[in-house]
């Protein structure tokens, strides 16, 4: 049965639920576009817990009238009674498990938007190409999940590859999925540039960032230093002839971002500004939760060959996930179908959270 402590969390919940309600009731609240749009996210995260508060109390209500029944002395009565309290206590352990999932589901992980960035890491060429191989995976992922892919940014290297690339994804469960591919990737297998056949280690790094709703984060026009120049490439005719590459620091943090791929500024800059909130965003949260901070700098790491969670084995067909005790086929990962992989971290995910309730 649930635990004092976890419905006291749940009803902590409710009543904030209600305090939100009666303040999107308030016209001079909803006046404030930008506070009312934090306000009504909230409260639609909120909005499950309160539902399971309210059926607890009603099922709690049922039980003790059950139990009152028991003792007026009608054997019949008390015989339909010992019925009811079954039935109401099945509820009850049913609907427990249900609150308990509630309570350790992280708001975040209802976010439909995300922003994720590939670099090669050590392994020269070979890295590049592996980054790209890594794109196209997600790309492939994306298609299966009926997910949006837009490419915000890409530095193409020699031999096909890419020294870094930045895309934004947006579907059902796109954080909840993606957030466990933050980290250094691994890939084992002889480069197509290798003539004796030997095995090379190449790695790449993955970032995964929540994106920045315009309601979450302010931006004082101060704070940013917003330069333009001509976008650079290969040489000939790729590189432009107008200054439409632009790049935006963030002053403050010095957290700079640089878009070229379009041929027109305005949309380089508004690439760049979404790249730009997204990684605030994630600095902020960083700095809020020590926590997560210590986790992400764990994750990402440096781009090293060590310094990894996955690694794709090509002359043995397979994929080991550090976090997992399961290994995955390489064919099937590398065209996309890199769901159950997901779904297991999710899982494990799930229960050390309730381990900590």
């Amino acid at each position: 049965m649930l635990s004092e402590i976890l419905l006291d969390k749940l009803a902590q919940r409710a009543k904030r639920f209600a305090e939100l309600t009666d303040l999107l009731g308030d016209p001079a609240v909803l006046s404030d576009g930008r506070r009312a749009s934090a306000l009504q996210r909230e409260r639609g995260v909120l909005e499950r817990a309160a539902q399971l508060h309210q059926s607890w109390m009603a099922l709690e209500d049922a039980k003790r009238g059950a139990e009152e029944l028991l003792g007026d002395g009608d054997r019949e009565m008390a015989e339909l009674a010992r019925e009811e309290l079954r039935a109401t206590e099945a509820q009850l352990e049913e609907l427990a498990t249900r609150i308990q999932n509630e309570l350790v589901r992280d708001p975040d992980l209802e976010r439909r938007k995300v922003i994720v960035e590939v670099r090669a890491g050590t392994g020269g060429d070979e890295a590049t190409l592996f980054a790209a191989d890594l794109y196209r995976m997600y790309e492939r992922f994306a298609q299966t999940r009926g997910w949006r892919l837009e490419l915000l940014e890409a530095s193409a290297s020699e031999v096909g590859g890419f020294k870094e690339i930045v895309f934004a994804l947006e579907g059902d469960d796109a954080w909840n999925l993606m957030r466990f591919e933050s980290g250094g990737h691994r890939v084992q297998r002889v480069p197509a540039t290798e003539s004796k056949g030997r095995i090379h280690t190449s790695a790449a790094t993955v970032a995964v960032l929540p994106e920045a709703e315009d309601a979450e984060l302010e931006l004082a026009d101060g704070d940013l230093r917003i330069d333009t120049m001509r976008a650079g490439g290969p040489g000939g005719q790729s590189v432009n002839t107008t200054s439409s590459a632009v790049r935006i620091t963030h002053l403050p943090t010095g957290i700079a971002v640089h878009c070229q791929d379009e041929k027109s500024q305005l949309k380089n800059k508004q690439k760049a500004m979404r790249i730009l909130r997204s990684r605030l965003l994630e600095a902020e949260q960083a700095r809020l939760d020590a926590e997560r901070a210590k986790e992400r700098r764990e994750q990402v790491g440096s781009g090293n060959r060590n310094d990894r969670i996955r690694t794709y084995n090509w002359p043995q067909n397979r994929v080991s996930d550090d976090r997992l005790d399961v290994n995955y086929n390489l064919e099937q990962v590398v065209a996309g179908r890199i769901a159950p992989l997901l779904e297991s971290l999710a899982q494990r995910d799930r229960e050390l959270r309730l381990a900590r309730l």
